[in-house]
């Protein structure tokens, strides 16, 4: 074996090359070229063999390499690969979103599709096609509270995928089992809470060095933990008011943290450029200089949105279902008269004590009045409870009152009205003139009030629910019913299991595990499913149309979120939405009058949901405004409805025109998702790795649908399939895909075909016996600093000198059919005259697709050199207008240092090497030419 010989070695399993010889005492070492790894390495003669010894070409050999060729030509073209490997088949305006994101270099998008889209899905489905390409292993989700249990649901679901959910005032726990002392490094997925991470300028009563460790805990060791993909649900929360909000602080580091960041909203411009600018710059600081960079032309390259009224499914039909909705005053009758004293009991103590309380500037108070009032409404047993855990704070010491509320104003916005209740009572407010007797009164009125029957509201939700089973012909139908408050849950749990349904409730103070339990439960054999708000956040009930709101909330984009719970995709019914109200209440007389304005602001603009357009948050104060008036100043209600009215006009107004900088959209293609749901790549991987296996010293043994497979390394794996349907009945299968470090390593190290390689000569029964030549596999690939393609190239060479390229793909799918036998074998200088031929033949044949792989590197590193400048023309525009000379100097000075730098950069990124690399070589037919 001499200098330039091809050889194999044994060690790394694979061909390598000879470039020195050294001999000393005894021993012969060789330096050889490994191309795989493209190094090279010292190994002594006893660990390698000629080629004519060593090297497989058996047919399974064969097999793998071309399979495994074939599935980097996929990755090449751009297949995506999470549609096919998941158990999610998307939607067309899915697919779009997919392959927009995935055919970029830099994956950093804000997905803002219309409520109701699935955007979750959407990022699920770019993360798995990241990590099935390599690209990703450690994923962060940041969201509000409320869907946090929502992401870690829908990952196991959809995409088999396992998020941790990580919440740091529970690190405490952590810190006993963990190793590490970044908590955060511990786990590959992970999701969290958003207002749990941002960063503190300080906090009452700590001191800086307290800060400082909360700081370090949550938002510096989370942004250092290493994560190649960053997540953020309702990220336009990250916009702040200015930059010097917590939650926009958090933002940039999360922005610096990772390569790949998707931020996820529904309502990212809500007519605040200035909001919108900070919040689209985390995506591409460059692109986005100043607030003057936000045009739509530089907007849209980063913006994913899909509308509902363009939105359809695989057969090209709409996506969502008309919605019936029905706003029903409930009548005080007879026997409810203790009822309605009481709340307008309740009523009276609510304004009084709102009143009272903005005389005496404790405004806390007021908002506690307020919920009195919601409570009322609610249930009596609300009231009740509530006025008892009232009475027991005022009866205790005044040492034991009044203790600050925590929470910032979004926060506060965010909580449901149970969760704002416990809140209040938490911090033992201090008491009002007279309040303590006032609270007892009222207690035993709604004592008597609760044991005097049933509330006039359960009595008609039992009477709808009959109704609407009868009208549907369906005596099993499932109702959703919201409520705002626990102790009416409990209630209505009660009065429907004595008359004998099936009921499940679910509330914010339940588990995962809970949570889980209850959506199984209702789904199967509960007829009613009673939540709260904060339970209902990122539940899924398409199996359901009829959502039944027992008491309303102020705000009605939360009246939206709760129906979205089954109005959303995949729902098959029309939706009925049935609002409860307490006729000739304050409640009755906004919602009737709101519900009118709000048609008629809807309808001109052409927006089918408030919520569409509106944030949640952002609506929250507009109607909280409006409720209050409504109970503590009845008599300016027509003054005050009439400037809400205008607020949310021009509201929606600002956001209709500013939404059109996010792009229109290119029409949907509902064809992609079925297509890809039929891809070969799942069996590609099995044959690829079976074939591997028998090739290379492995075993692949089968066991019905599964397989047990041994490496040559010795490793097993046991009850193995390749796709989620075989592993249906084996609750312990594993499914193996690209994402496996074990597959990816077999589809990515294909060994080159090196000559003098014994060229095997193969007999395929359904090829013609007029298909006479040589077909072959070529890599042809750009190196660059930072930027490596590549496409996979087949090649037939007919005898008479014909490039056939129809022939030359259907011989490579006989190659992966294994439909062919090995006849003999050409070696010696007959397989080096035609390997160099060949060689001649794919270097003239691959130069178009090397001269394409060079055009994209150059349209890329053009966009590069644009964004770049755009950027320096801005910056030094802002420097220039600085007033002290020495700064504006001092700054140029490190402004020009940086584009010497990053011009640098880009000249090394343009420096290209061309590689092109046998893969398979095989003769087709008997006769050889000449």
């Amino acid at each position: 074996m001499g200098t330039g010989e091809w050889v194999y070695s044994i060690e790394y399993r694979q061909t390598c090359q000879i470039i020195d010889v050294q001999s000393l005492w005894d021993e012969v070492i060789y330096r050889v070229w490994l191309p795989i790894q493209d190094t090279i390495v010292r190994i002594p003669a006893s660990r390698l063999k000629p080629l004519d010894e060593a090297v497989s070409n058996t047919p399974a050999h064969l097999t793998y390499t071309a399979t495994a060729a074939r599935l980097a030509d996929a990755l090449t073209h751009d297949i995506l690969l999470a549609p096919i490997e998941s158990r999610v088949i998307p939607l067309p305006h899915q697919m779009r979103a997919l392959s927009q994101a995935i055919n970029s270099h830099r994956v950093r998008y804000l997905l803002a599709d219309e409520v109701g889209l699935g955007k979750t899905i959407e990022a699920g489905l770019i993360m798995r096609e990241l990590k099935l390409r390599g690209r990703v292993k450690r994923t962060l989700v940041i969201a509000p509270k409320g869907l946090l249990t929502q992401w870690v649901a829908e990952m196991q679901v959809h995409f088999n995928e396992d998020f941790k959910l990580l919440i740091p005032g529970d690190f405490s726990a952590y810190r006993k089992i963990m190793a590490e002392s970044n908590i955060w490094q511990s786990y590959d997925q992970v999701v969290c809470p958003m207002d749990s991470i941002k960063p503190l300028e300080g906090r009452r009563g700590w001191s800086k060095e307290q800060v400082a460790a909360y700081n370090q805990e949550r938002f510096e060791d989370i942004i250092a933990a290493g994560w190649d993909l960053v997540i953020v649900d309702e990220a336009h929360r990250l916009s702040g008011s200015s930059e010097e909000v917590a939650r926009y602080k958090l933002g940039q580091g999360l922005a610096d943290a990772s390569p790949y960041l998707l931020l996820l909203s529904a309502t990212p411009h809500q007519g605040k450029t200035d909001a919108f600018y900070r919040l689209i710059s985390l995506l591409d600081t460059l692109n986005f200089p100043g607030i003057e960079s936000i045009t739509k032309e530089r907007v849209k390259p980063y913006v994913i949105r899909t509308e509902k009224r363009s939105a359809i499914d695989a057969n090209g039909k709409p996506l969502f279902k008309p919605r019936q909705t029905r706003l029903i005053p409930i009548s005080w009758e007879q026997r409810h008269k203790e009822q309605q004293l009481l709340y307008e009991a309740v009523t009276e103590y609510a304004r009084k004590g709102y009143n009272q309380a903005i005389i005496e500037k404790k405004n806390y108070i007021g908002f506690l009045m307020i919920l009195m009032q919601r409570l009322i409404t609610s249930s009596t047993r609300a009231i009740r409870t509530t006025l008892e855990r009232r009475l027991e704070i005022l009866q205790g010491s005044d040492e034991q009152l009044t203790l600050p509320l925590t929470l910032s104003e979004d926060e506060w916005l965010e909580l449901d009205g149970q969760e704002q209740i416990n809140a209040f009572l938490a911090t033992r407010l201090v008491a009002l003139k007279n309040e303590r007797e006032e609270v007892r009164l009222l207690l035993n009125a709604a004592k008597r009030t609760e044991s005097s029957g049933p509330d006039p509201k359960a009595e008609a939700l039992l009477d709808w629910i009959y109704k609407i089973q009868q009208e549907e012909g369906n005596p099993e139908l499932k109702f959703l019913v919201f409520t705002e408050f626990v102790p009416t849950q409990e209630m209505l749990r009660e009065f429907f299991k004595e008359r004998g349904f099936s009921v499940v409730c679910l509330n914010g103070s339940m588990g995962m595990d809970e949570r889980k339990v209850a959506q199984d439960n209702f789904s199967q054999k509960a007829r009613i499913l009673i939540s709260t708000d904060a339970g209902g956040e990122g539940l899924n009930l398409q199996f359901c149309h009829v959502v039944i709101n027992y008491d309303i909330p102020w705000n009605p984009m939360r009246l939206e979120q709760r129906i979205g719970r089954v109005d959303r995709i995949g729902q098959t019914h029309p939706v009925k939405a049935i609002n409860f109200v307490l006729k000739g209440t304050v409640e009755h007389r906004v919602q009737e009058v709101l519900e009118e304005k709000l048609a008629i602001i809807l309808k001109e603009f052409g927006v089918d949901k408030a919520g569409d357009v509106l944030d949640s948050l952002q609506a929250e104060q507009i109607f909280d405004d409006l409720y209050i008036n409504a109970i503590i100043h009845p008599e300016t209600f027509d003054d005050k409805i009439e400037l809400v009215v205008t607020n949310v006009k021009e509201q929606v107004k600002s956001v209709r025109e500013s939404t059109s900088i996010l792009g229109s959209q290119e029409e949907l293609n509902p064809l992609e998702a079925r297509r890809l749901s039929e891809h070969p790549l799942p069996h590609w991987i099995e044959t690829m790795t079976i074939n591997y296996l028998k090739s290379h010293g492995g075993v692949a043994e089968r066991k019905g649908k599964t397989w047990n497979l041994t490496w040559p390394s010795g490793e097993k794996m046991n009850n193995i399939v390749f796709t989620l349907d075989n592993a249906e009945g084996f609750p312990s299968a594993r499914q193996l895909t690209l994402e496996d470090s074990c597959i990816r390593g077999v589809s990515m190290n294909i060994p080159p075909f090196v000559s003098p390689q014994p060229i095997p000569c193969l007999i395929f029964s359904d090829i013609s016996t007029e298909i006479q030549g040589f077909w072959s596999l070529w890599k042809v690939a750009i190196q660059t600093s930072n930027w490596n393609r590549q496409r996979i190239m087949p090649l037939f060479l007919h005898d008479d000198g014909r490039i056939l390229y129809p022939t030359a793909r259907y011989i490579w799918d006989k190659m992966i059919s294994n439909v062919y036998n090995v006849r003999h074998y050409l070696d010696g200088q007959e397989s080096q005259d035609i390997f160099n031929k060949l060689w001649k033949t794919a270097e003239k044949q691959g130069r178009s697709q090397y001269e394409q792989l060079v055009q994209e590197h150059k349209e890329f590193l053009t966009q590069e050199i644009n964004k770049w400048e755009y950027a320096l023309t801005v910056r030094r525009k802002t420097i220039e207008r600085l007033g002290l000379p020495q700064v504006r100097a001092y700054r140029l000075l490190h402004l020009e240092q940086e584009d010497r730098e990053r011009r640098e950069e880009i000249n090394q990124k343009s420096k290209i090497s061309p590689e092109l690399v046998p893969l398979l070589l095989i003769r087709v037919g008997e006769k050889i030419d000449g």
